[in-house]
């Protein structure tokens, strides 16, 4: 591919279709993603080599693609529920449990390949995907204290990750990680600050109501544009967009997001720019590298298992073993870890292959404990029918 224009905008809409096509398969609930890196997978530098992902803008669509993914994720994360936060310690104790466990595996795993990446795999294996695991809880309807401790611990652990990552993905720059960190969430307090100031004020609804009448999608483009000037900011301060996107999330999920905007960003997101970003990522993973370091396929398994791992030690806390398994679900640290990875070029060859290898194994083990977990809920009578 060696320019980027709409025959280009075609073929990514039309592998986009790869996601849905691959969920559809009964009985197996593949996340859509899987589907779109396997086709980036194999029309890029593992395949057929059709999709350049160096292009600059295929990469400028992928980082649009990522913040808002990151946005999506942090709206999924439950701050306004009453119940998530009187859970919160209980869930604390289990995310400290497993981030213990996770480093000193991490460590192990890190002098084990001579890869130096003891901090990163350790965020890695600690990490939970509220944005995969719970839709899937909802999907099962799944209720009760067990349920909603099990919420706020991977809400913790997907926040405390998605904001340690940038820190450790590459040590020699931390210091300057953690003071773009500060300076994005700086901005995502100031901006929750004012929302608040409207929202009591009434200024939002009134907003809300004209844009409504007049189909103008206000909501949507006042976020787009906090979004990028966040973005901008994130690139300016050498900061992933990642954390641009979650901290605007955070900020949308804690003043209250409206069901209008929750549909706009629905449709903008997985409707175009999350697949795209998924496919080029997939495009940019040599998986062939694996083959020619098969010990990174060690590697890749050694994550995803030591991740059930740490979370399965919760387990002493008093969690049900299938609910421990389901919060090890990974999805958005690992993608963010070799989406920044590949881009600065931190990674040895074939390791950001390796960790997504981590996070599918963290995939398949929580798509079956979660229909168990549903099941043990079922018979003790926790769950119930949407109308309770």
């Amino acid at each position: 591919m060696s320019g980027f224009g709409f025959d280009t905008l075609a073929l990514l809409a039309a592998v986009g279709f790869a996601g849905p096509l691959v969920a559809s398969l009964p009985h197996l609930r593949i996340p859509l993603v899987i589907g779109e890196l396997l086709a980036g997978l194999v029309l890029g530098k593992t395949g057929f080599g059709v999709l350049d992902e160096s292009n600059p803008t295929f990469q400028l669509f992928a980082n649009i693609g990522f913040a808002l993914v990151m946005f999506v994720v942090g709206t999924h994360v439950p701050i306004r529920s009453p119940d998530v936060r009187a859970a919160l310690p209980r869930a604390f104790a289990r995310a400290v449990l497993c981030g213990v466990v996770a480093t000193a595996l991490g460590v192990g795993l890190a002098w084990q390949f001579g890869t130096g990446h003891a901090a990163l795999y350790a965020v890695l294996m600690a990490s939970s995907s509220a944005a995969l695991a719970l839709p899937v809880i909802d999907s099962l309807r799944m209720q009760g204290p067990p349920v909603l401790s099990l919420t706020a611990q991977i809400a913790i652990a997907d926040a405390a990750c998605i904001v340690l990552l940038p820190l450790v993905i590459d040590l020699r720059r931390a210091t300057t990680a953690a003071l773009g960190a500060v300076a994005i969430a700086g901005c995502a307090g100031l901006l929750f600050l004012v929302l608040l100031a409207a929202d009591r004020q009434g200024w939002r609804q009134r907003a809300h109501d004209y844009s409504e009448k007049h189909k103008l999608a206000l909501e949507l483009r006042t976020n787009l544009f906090f979004l990028f000037a966040l973005a901008a900011l994130a690139l300016s301060t050498h900061v992933s967009v990642m954390l641009a996107g979650f901290a605007l999330g955070l900020v949308i999920a804690a003043v209250g997001e409206p069901r209008r905007l929750a549909r706009q960003l629905f449709g903008i997101t997985e409707g175009f720019f999350a697949p795209l970003f998924f496919v080029w990522l997939g495009a940019s993973l040599r998986v062939r590298d694996l083959g020619a370091h098969p010990k990174l396929i060690l590697l890749g398994a050694g994550l995803g298992l030591g991740a059930l791992l740490a979370h399965c030690v919760a387990r002493l806390l008093g969690q049900p073993l299938t609910l421990a398994v389901l919060s090890a679900a990974q999805l958005g640290v690992p993608v963010a870890a070799a989406t920044i990875g590949t881009e600065e070029h931190l990674l040895v060859a074939g390791e950001a292959a390796a960790l997504m290898l981590g996070a599918l194994v963290t995939i398949a083990a929580t798509s079956v404990a979660a229909v168990f977990a549903a099941r043990r809920l079922s018979r003790v009578g926790v769950a119930q029918s949407p109308s309770d």
